[in-house]
């Protein structure tokens, strides 16, 4: 309880935080130390690993005064996932998720939007045709 490891990949990892996340934690912060770049987002009292019941129990009770419906911290990674595969290639996805297979971070694929597919096929077939002109008034 409250120490640090790695994740189950054995992998430490870096994932980006939003401009509007950033923002928002900014404002809501009433710390006073462990502010540092280098420091967690979410300490103990001595700027340490948080234990994980605190940590649930402190998101449940952001999520009530926030109004919002309860959902699990997971749930976050899941929504992260969902939307980084929207932004970034699948690679660099993987690699924030820390997924060992490329196949485990498929499951998000489902969710980028295909809505201009059809456009950019015509498009790419449109320009593959520029390369390959006819031949024309040739004799046999």
């Amino acid at each position: 309880m409250g120490r640090e490891d790695t994740p189950k990949s054995h992998k430490v990892r870096s994932v980006p935080l939003i401009d509007q996340a950033a923002r928002a934690m900014d404002g809501l912060s009433r710390r006073e130390h462990f502010t540092g770049d280098d420091d967690r987002v979410f300490v103990n009292d001595v700027g340490g690993v948080i234990a994980t019941d605190l940590l649930r129990k402190r998101f449940k009770a952001a999520l009530d005064a926030a109004g919002l419906k309860q959902l699990r911290l997971h749930d976050l990674r899941h929504t992260f996932g969902t939307l980084a595969v929207q932004a970034f290639p699948l690679s660099d996805v993987k690699a924030y998720m820390g997924h060992a297979n490329i196949e485990t971070t498929m499951i998000y694929v489902h969710h980028v939007p295909q809505h201009d597919a059809a456009d950019r096929l015509s498009a790419l077939i449109d320009a593959r045709a520029q390369l390959v002109r006819p031949v024309t008034g040739v004799s046999d």
